[in-house]
């Protein structure tokens, strides 16, 4: 995109997030006992407490206003990280900072002076999972010691969208290794490059994955807001239980180009955030596009919800019924709520893993070929390499997937074409655009999954169950936002529609943000007890 492509795109935007400020379509009020306050909080212990829950439009107006420089707003960010993350909480959400965020962001402060902001992202610091390629000094891993070392020759796709937006690279955050696709029995949130990622309203409970460092670190303001990646649920799951918003877009609505891959039927990066509307912002840079103009507080009047309590989700009563006061908040927002439900959806994860099998060993070849590491040409490489290294790498859990994956032939293969065919056909066919179509509805609701299980690197990750997979599998959108709080921990509601609805999901996102306001900080408590906070 040209730059005065991207001003009359950024411009737009603005324009739109001014109504919005003005309460131009204000929502209609829930029935007190509907609606959810935002908690007081305590005055923080951790430095810069004026970072604390910021959004991108708060901070792109001090830095306009010239009360906050970018260099300065690195800085502090840097502290924010060095207090909780290295100490403190000690969180391990990053795993490095950009050694030239400073450099970069003193030189966006001196074109500000000359030139004028870009747009909104223009000195605003973002955080990047660590399997988004970052063509400068900071590593790419995956999380993994086999990549450390060799950093990435170019920029991704969607880290090239950010610096074209004027965005600071603040640092890259850590991320359950390789995705989560080594290991049948592995632990959300470790890798063997950071350690474990830990859940900030509870340090002894999982911050879940793959994405994990990123949701953490939004969660706790150590940055405005991050990219993460999903196969399926790795944005909307972490997202959900550290009480955020996350986005998975449609697949190929932003470039897969530079992102350690697993499945190209199934991969995207996308947006995490505290509001729905920084979310917006941060898709807009990466796809060109402006996404506030969707943001009406009064989106749901009149909107057709297909709302799904499917068995196949695997979630608690506790869990189903925050999310039918989430359905009970929707319907006196003015949405209509249908009962639904995708048939033979519990066949789709054998097929699902079928296809994952295949596409990871033909995929991570190819994007190993881009990096050039000495040794490292194929799947079969990883797991040599994971053996000489089990002391670091395998200490934990194994690498049964791949080794799995190893034994998978070419995408010509006609297990895999079947597998592939059977998914689709499931989850859009007679899935997603069967339950559009038959029922007009504007998007499909269902609870995000469950709250954060307590970590377990012995046994690996408990299962408290999720409503991702219809989407990821379609490579349709979804998008989570906070819900409500089971004992003091997060649980988000899910929308998902069709191919392309990014719009129309985080217009009905953003009414239901606005009306209940669920979000509350992290209070980064050693455990829950049973008395604990409701």
């Amino acid at each position: 995109m040209e730059r005065r492509d991207f001003l009359a795109t950024t411009a737009s935007l603005a324009a739109s997030l001014a109504a919005l400020a003005t309460g131009e379509g204000c929502a209609p009020a829930l029935p007190p006992a509907a609606s959810g306050a935002r908690a007081a909080s305590a005055p923080s212990a951790f430095p810069h407490p004026d970072l604390e829950e910021a959004t991108i439009t708060e901070l792109a107006a001090r830095l306009a206003r010239g009360e906050l420089t970018s260099r300065q707003l690195v800085g502090r960010y840097a502290e924010r990280v060095e207090a909780l993350d290295r100490a403190g909480p000690t969180l391990r959400s990053v795993l490095e900072l950009n050694p030239d965020a400073d450099a970069i962001a003193t030189q966006l402060d001196e074109e500000r002076r000359a030139k004028g902001p870009r747009g909104p992202f223009h000195g605003i610091p973002v955080l990047l999972k660590d399997n988004i390629d970052t063509g400068d000094r900071m590593q790419t891993t995956a999380g993994s010691l086999a990549l450390l070392g060799t950093p990435a020759r170019t920029d991704s796709g969607v880290a090239a969208r950010l610096r074209a937006a004027g965005a600071v690279l603040l640092g890259k955050t850590n991320l359950s290794e390789w995705a989560n696709i080594r290991s049948t029995h592995s632990t959300s949130g470790w890798s063997g490059r950071g350690g474990l990622t830990r859940n900030p309203y509870a340090l002894d409970r999982n911050a879940s994955g793959s994405s994990s460092g990123s949701a953490a670190a939004v969660s706790s303001s150590l940055a405005a807001a991050a990219l993460g990646s999903e196969t399926d649920g790795s944005i909307v799951s972490p997202s959900s239980i550290c009480g955020i918003v996350g986005l998975k877009p449609t697949v190929g609505l932003l470039s897969g180009a530079g992102i350690i891959p697993i499945s190209h039927t199934q991969d995207t990066a996308g947006p995490m955030a505290r509001t729905v509307t920084d979310v917006a912002l941060l898709l807009g840079a990466l796809a060109g596009s402006d996404y506030g103009k969707s943001l009406d507080a009064g989106g749901l009047k009149g909107a057709r919800l297909g709302v799904m309590r499917d068995d196949a989700f695997h979630v608690s009563s506790a869990v189903l019924a925050v999310f039918d006061a989430a359905v009970t908040d929707l319907q006196h927002l003015g949405a209509i709520a249908l009962p639904v439900t995708i048939p033979h959806l519990a066949d789709v994860g054998d097929a699902e893993t079928e296809v994952l099998s295949f596409e990871l060993k033909t995929d991570i070849a190819a994007y190993l070929a881009t990096r050039g590491v000495p040794g490292l040409a194929t799947l079969a490489d990883l797991v040599a390499f994971n053996r000489q290294h089990a002391a670091e790498e395998l200490r934990w859990f194994g690498q049964e997937f791949f080794e799995k994956a190893l034994q998978k032939g070419g995408l010509d293969t006609p297990a895999y074409l079947e597998a592939l065919a059977k998914c689709r056909r499931l989850t859009r066919d007679e899935g997603i655009d069967a339950l559009m179509s038959a029922h007009k509805l504007d998007a499909i609701v269902a609870p995000t999954g469950g709250p954060a299980w307590m970590t377990d690197l012995v046994n690996g990750d408990s299962d408290s169950g999720g409503s991702s997979t219809p989407a990821a599998v379609a490579g349709y959108p979804s998008i989570t936002v906070p819900a409500g709080f089971i004992h003091g921990l997060p649980v988000g509601l899910s929308f998902f529609a069709g191919a392309n609805a990014e719009a129309t999901l985080l217009r009905l996102a953003f009414a239901y943000e606005q009306a209940t306001r669920h979000r509350r900080a992290p209070r980064y408590l050693a455990t829950i007890t049973a008395s604990g906070p409701a």
